[in-house]
C-alpha cells in the first residue's frame, strides 16, 4: 500500500518511447514540472500528450517539445507557446484541438469506464464535421484532417458523439497526498489534475506535502489512492517552484509593490 517512490528518476524511468500521457495542469499552475524535467532526462521521446495546453516556451511540457520528444498533442488550445505553433504549421506536430469542457470529460469518462458519450459541444462545426487540421505538411497544406463525427438528435438538439480517453501513463500534482495515494489540490491548481490522474492506466503524482494514511479528511480527497500508482514526495524547494505565465501589476505600481 505504501506507494511512495522516492527518487523521481526511479518513478518515470518505464515510460518507454511512444507513450501516452496524461499530464495535469493549465497554463503553469498545477503542472508536474519534476515529474516532466525527470522524463526529460530520461530520454523518452515519440509521445503522444493529453493536456490543455503543451505549456510555455521553456515552461511545462514545453520543456519536451523543445526537445522534439512529443509527436502528437491533444489539448484545448494553442496558447502562447511560439515553439508549438511553429512545429504545428511547418508538419513536425500533430495536433488534435478539443472544446475545453469536452477534454475534461473525454479524460474523467475514460477514468470511469466509459467509452463514449454524447455533448452539444462542436456540433454544426469542423470538430464535428471534420476538417480539422491535425497534421500540415512541410509545404503548409493540411496532410491529414480529423474525420466527421456521429451526430444524433436527443431532446430536440442535436448532439456529437466523443469518446473517452485512457493514456498509458498520467503526470500530476497534489499540494497533499499520503502513501496510499490519495491526493488533495489546492484552488486552481486543481484544474485537469484530477481527470488526468484518473485517465491514466500508470499515474504519478508528485506532492508538495506527504503526509501519513488517515491524515487527509476523506471528505476532502478530490482523487481516490485507487487512481494512483506511484507518489513522488516534493523537497520544500521544488514544492515553492511555481512560475507565473503573465506578471501584470496596475498602472502606476511599482512592481515591488504587487501583492501588499
Amino acid at each position: 500500500m505504501d506507494k511512495v517512490v522516492p527518487a523521481t528518476a526511479a518513478a518515470v524511468a518505464d515510460i518507454p518511447d511512444g507513450a501516452s500521457l496524461a499530464v495535469g495542469g493549465f497554463g503553469l499552475s498545477g503542472v508536474p514540472n519534476v515529474l516532466i524535467a525527470a522524463l526529460y532526462t530520461q530520454g523518452a521521446t515519440a509521445l503522444s500528450v493529453v493536456s490543455n495546453n503543451c505549456g510555455v516556451d521553456g515552461g511545462g511540457l514545453g520543456v519536451l517539445l523543445a526537445a522534439g520528444r512529443i509527436a502528437r498533442v491533444t489539448g484545448s488550445y494553442i496558447g502562447d507557446n511560439k515553439e508549438f505553433a511553429r512545429q504545428y504549421l511547418g508538419g513536425e506536430l500533430e495536433v488534435e484541438l478539443v472544446p475545453q469542457g469536452t477534454l475534461a470529460e473525454r479524460l474523467r469518462a475514460g477514468g470511469c469506464g466509459i467509452p463514449a458519450f454524447y455533448t452539444p459541444a462542436g456540433v454544426g462545426t469542423q470538430v464535428a464535421d471534420g476538417g480539422l487540421p491535425l497534421r500540415y505538411g512541410r509545404d503548409g497544406e493540411v496532410a491529414v484532417a480529423s474525420a466527421p463525427k456521429e451526430v444524433r438528435e436527443f431532446g430536440g438538439r442535436e448532439h456529437v458523439l466523443e469518446h473517452g480517453i485512457t493514456t498509458d501513463f498520467a503526470l500530476v500534482r497534489a499540494w497533499k497526498g499520503d502513501r496510499h495515494g490519495n491526493l488533495r489540490f489546492r484552488r486552481a491548481a486543481r484544474n485537469f489534475n484530477p481527470s488526468a490522474a484518473m485517465a491514466g492506466r500508470v499515474t504519478i503524482a508528485e506532492v508538495e506535502h506527504l503526509v501519513e494514511p488517515g491524515e487527509l479528511d476523506p471528505d476532502t480527497v478530490h482523487v481516490p489512492g485507487v487512481f494512483v500508482q506511484r507518489v513522488v514526495p516534493l523537497t520544500p524547494t521544488q514544492a515553492a517552484s511555481k512560475g507565473i505565465e503573465r506578471r501584470t501589476v496596475r498602472e502606476g505600481m511599482r512592481e515591488g509593490e504587487a501583492g501588499r
